[in-house]
């Protein structure tokens, strides 16, 4: 399972700039190089599970939204290369560092032992039983 695909690459990036990252050599290209971006994708996979493993059963059930920005992250830090911006820099060590995180524990990506994400409640549930004490029970204290 991938944790971002090539639509998800376009919908955060534009199809310009993966077309020209995805074809460095051609610059006439006007189509994304679809093998090049899927190999970025499978690096980014590969490097997001070198940090999830010891901590999650791999491969998740379902990919939560955190997981797929930081896979389209890792993807164009790669695919930049040599070239890399300043931004797509920043962005890759923000990734790596929330990684980090994750592995030691120190973050959660919100899903439960079956690698559902967790459902949120409105708050607290309390539960009372039966009034022990009623002013019967003490009228004779």
């Amino acid at each position: 399972m991938s944790y971002a695909t090539k639509q998800d690459m376009i919908d955060r990036f534009g199809e310009t700039e993966l077309v020209q990252i995805t074809n460095q050599e051609d610059h006439a290209a006007t189509v994304i190089n679809d093998t090049v971006l899927n190999q970025a994708l499978a690096d980014a996979d590969a490097e997001i599970d070198g940090y999830l493993i010891g901590r999650y059963a791999l491969p998740l059930a379902s990919v939560p939204a955190t997981l797929k920005r930081n896979a389209c992250d890792i993807a164009r830090y790669h695919l930049y290369d040599n070239r890399v911006t300043e931004q797509v820099q920043k962005r890759y060590d923000n990734v790596v560092a929330f990684l980090r995180m994750l592995a030691k524990g120190d973050a959660s990506l919100g899903l439960d032992a079956a690698h559902q994400e967790t459902p949120t409640t409105g708050g607290p549930a309390i539960a009372a039983g039966d009034r022990v004490f009623t002013a019967d029970s003490l009228k004779d204290y």
